[in-house]
């Protein structure tokens, strides 16, 4: 019955999956068995063969060396690899209040010991003068880095990640980018948005499956490593190699995974990301103006305008809970999220740490007529 559902949770994870993302799940289970990298045979070769491919159309697709693409098993592992790797032996960091617990964990973890230290500064949605004035603010001399979401998972709030880099750069500092929410939804440059390490999942607007995900380091970059062991190269040294990828992925790369992601990825470039996202941004415009309009129910966002945010729209109904109003949307056919969506101190600002926010995140899939039927059934439950 799950499956009749309506789908617009896809800030968590996509879904459905494009069908030729299935068709290359079974291809690479049937034809890609080897383990790459670790015989000579021709399974194992056609196996890293279909690897370097897919390493190749990404490091195309996010303009950086193809080296310099790591795959990971999700954006948390991929954010814990860069900031333990860069701030290895201590330091600050500045990060946003926005930011997923994928980043302010790490981070909090690490300010238990007294060498590192970080600190959370404001955004201010529709004034990046401000933003920045606050980011710049908190550097201080033993700052190594700026680690900061593309946009938020929560609000939508599209971050001034090219400003950023640049101010990042002007002191010295690596700019760390957390793509969760944003990868293959925006068109990301590195070269030109100034990123040092991005760190997305897979499984999100890349169409990948979960267990998927990537930290990519700008070129020439190389960081100090959270995990050593088999790569199937230099293996008479008990040292882990140096050079990339191999010096970030220990242990059997997921070629399953990989597949999928080059499946996702040549989706994406078939449908084009700016027609997505406008097709996206369409539909969550038209929930978030009902939202803004209706009396039993709020939301979060100021404005909602196209380059300033991401098709992500929460909103509250008055006299009910998050998770109670996302159990009687389920019953009535939709699925969305609710809860704190892993942000806490975005919710602290907003002051719905209480009773958390509904989260409505199309994907490429979704439709007008299901947006339509959304907001008919929202109408009937606030008796608007």
């Amino acid at each position: 019955m799950c499956f009749n559902l309506v789908y617009f949770d896809n800030a968590a994870t996509t879904f459905p999956k494009p069908a030729a993302v299935t068709r290359a799940v079974q291809q690479a289970v049937t034809v890609y068995g080897g383990n790459a990298g670790r015989s000579g045979h021709a399974i194992s070769m056609k196996t890293a063969q279909m690897i370097f491919e897919v390493r190749r159309e990404l490091a195309d697709f996010f303009h950086t060396d193809v080296e310099q693409v790591i795959f990971t098993y999700n954006c948390t592992m991929s954010l814990n690899m860069a900031i333990k790797g860069v701030l290895a032996g201590g330091g600050h960091a500045v990060c946003s209040i926005l930011d997923h617990n994928s980043v302010l964990r790490p981070l909090h973890a690490l300010a238990g010991h007294p060498s590192h230290s970080f600190t959370a500064v404001p955004v201010y949605e529709g004034d990046e003068e401000a933003t920045l004035k606050g980011f710049e603010s908190a550097i201080r001399p033993d700052t190594k880095a700026i680690v900061c979401t593309h946009g938020s998972n929560v609000n939508g709030v599209i971050l001034p990640i090219k400003a950023l880099g640049e101010l990042a750069h002007r002191h010295g500092l690596l700019f760390i980018v957390d793509a969760a929410q944003s990868a293959g939804v925006l068109p990301i440059d590195m070269d030109r948005l100034r990123i040092d390490i991005l760190c997305t999942a897979g499984h999100k607007g890349l169409y990948g499956i979960t267990g998927t995900g990537l930290m990519i380091l700008r070129s020439g970059l190389t960081i100090p490593t959270l995990l050593e062991g088999g790569t199937g190269s230099a293996s008479i040294r008990l040292d882990q190699p140096e050079f990339l990828p191999d010096r970030f992925e220990s242990g059997t790369v997921g070629s399953v995974g990989v597949a999928s992601l080059g499946a996702g990825l040549r989706f994406l470039k078939s449908r084009g990301l700016q027609t997505i996202y406008r097709h996206e941004m369409r539909l969550s415009k038209k929930l978030w103006r009902f939202c803004r309009d209706c009396s039993g129910i709020s939301t979060v966002n100021k404005t909602f305008e196209t380059d300033t945010h991401l098709p992500v729209v929460s909103f509250a109904i008055e006299g009910v809970s998050s998770v109670e109003a996302v159990e009687r949307l389920s019953e009535r056919g939709f699925a969305l999220r609710g809860g704190l969506h892993c942000a806490p101190l975005a919710h602290q600002m907003m002051g719905t740490t209480e009773n958390g926010l509904i989260r409505f995140s199309p994907s490429a899939f979704s439709t007008e007529e299901s947006v339509d039927r959304l907001i008919y059934t929202l109408s009937v439950m606030t008796g608007k």
